[in-house]
């Protein structure tokens, strides 16, 4: 009997080892549920399963026979989108969008009508659109070759342009534009310097007219705009010009298409690819 009761003292319990295995999966369980609690579900993916599946348990039952009967699908209306607001304007807004375009339709008669001493050999060109007027001059009617001072006569028919755009309230962009032939002196290093201070004379002229500048803004663009080919003398003579865009954002005003003014005609239109003699 002692013998047997010494053997029984010497033996080692080699499973404790699933003590602390238990312990650690249960810390790991732990973790998992705290990382499922703290994640967030896709309430969209969320509907869908859930309206899935009372779908299909509405279209299956049971009689009494212990028969499935299938019933029809029962469709699941998802929540509709809100319907876009209505475009249509008031008639107070018509009204006004209609005076707008029809002021800007006589300021165009108006420009067409001062800019004829101006107009030599289609030299003028007027576009009216949805989005303004757009009075292109040729820059050799307005400025000797790569000077930026107004001559005589352009000063005397832009002043006559500022008395009509005076007495409105919309925006205006002067833009100057030139070829791409590069000039280089002490007062125009390049193009652009060019472009830019043509631009701002016609700015100043129409400021000292009674145009007031908060309305104004000059940009000088250079040889980066052009409307026609640089390749031959009559393309950049086309490029070289100012535009003055008076913008008026009156929306579905009918473009009228561009047009050249004839010398011997303030009023008549020729072809829009016309293009004026080289400087």
């Amino acid at each position: 009997m002692p013998r047997r009761r010494k053997l029984e003292d010497e033996h080692e319990n080699h499973e404790r080892w699933l003590v602390s295995y238990a312990d650690f999966i249960t810390l790991l369980f732990a973790f998992f549920v705290v990382m499922y609690s703290l994640s967030s579900i896709n309430e969209g993916k969320y509907r869908v399963l859930s309206d899935s599946l009372v779908q299909a348990f509405r279209s299956i039952n049971i009689n009494e026979s212990g028969q499935q009967i299938v019933l029809p699908p029962v469709s699941v209306m998802s929540p509709a989108a809100p319907a876009p607001a209505a475009s249509t304007r008031s008639p107070e807004e018509e009204a006004k969008r209609q005076q707008t375009a029809q002021r800007m339709r006589n300021m165009a008669e108006e420009i067409r009508r001062v800019l004829a001493p101006l107009t030599q050999d289609g030299q003028v060109s007027i576009s009216e659109g949805a989005f303004g007027i757009a009075v292109e001059i040729n820059a050799s009617v307005l400025f000797a070759p790569g000077e930026a001072t107004l001559g005589a006569p352009a000063v005397s028919a832009l002043r006559a342009v500022a008395q009509v755009l005076a007495g409105a309230e919309f925006p205006i962009t002067i833009e100057g534009h030139t070829d791409n032939i590069p000039i280089s002196n002490l007062r125009f290093p390049s193009n652009w310097e060019l472009s830019a201070v043509r631009a701002s004379s016609v700015v100043r002229l129409f400021i000292e007219s009674g145009v007031r500048a908060e309305r104004l803004t000059a940009a000088g663009y250079a040889d980066q705009r052009p409307v026609a080919g640089n390749d031959t003398d009559a393309g950049r003579a086309r490029n070289r010009r100012v535009t003055i865009m008076i913008e008026s954002r009156v929306g579905e005003m009918a473009p009228a298409a561009p047009g050249r003014i004839g010398a011997d005609d303030p009023i008549r239109s020729i072809l829009p690819d016309q293009a004026p003699p080289s400087q």
